[in-house]
């Protein structure tokens, strides 16, 4: 691997970059950012990643490379808490450095974090509080109307509800 001048402290790129003009300038960012998120590039990066494992990203803000921990992987993105500061990124997978070849097996594998325990129908019962974000992302507060084997029926938004135990959450009323 060749020791490369990083990009943002490359002189000769930056004075390129000021005589463009601003079309280009736009021209050449809607390009960058369909490569970016090509699913092809997303792929061949995110199969050497996994929960837990130590990366190496570019932080824009200080135009420096850090060290992080995955703690989150989405289809675009990650999330990368730092092992240097308390802060957590949520990174384009194009922002972490792909790790050599190899030592995604030879670092030991970090135990990824425990699953979170999901309600079950036992948690829940008629006349209870509930609160869940339906497929709008849309946050509801009702009350359980009906407990039904999968799903409990809530009565919420002047609408009844059949939504399962593991998107339910307990309200508190505090008066």
């Amino acid at each position: 691997m060749t020791n490369r001048t990083p990009p943002m402290q490359d002189a000769v790129l930056i004075e390129a970059m000021n005589r463009a003009t601003s079309l280009e300038l736009y021209q050449l960012s809607a390009l960058l950012d369909r490569l970016m998120t090509d699913p092809r590039r997303i792929v061949a990066i995110r199969k050497d990643l996994h929960l837990g494992q130590v990366v190496r990203f570019y932080d824009a803000r200080r135009d420096t490379m850090r060290s992080g921990r995955i703690t989150e992987m989405r289809d675009a993105h990650l999330t990368v808490t730092s092992t240097e500061v308390s802060a957590a990124w949520k990174l384009p997978y194009a922002a972490i450095e792909p790790p050599l070849h190899g030592a995604a097996a030879a670092e030991p594998a970090a135990a990824p974090p425990p699953a979170p325990v999901r309600p079950t129908r036992a948690d829940f019962s008629r006349g209870e509080k509930v609160s869940f974000t339906d497929r709008h992302l849309q946050t509801h507060v009702g009350i359980i109307s009906r407990c039904n084997p999968k799903t409990a029926s809530v009565d919420a938004s002047g609408a009844s509800w059949s939504v399962p135990y593991g998107a339910l959450r307990h309200v508190l009323d505090i008066d």
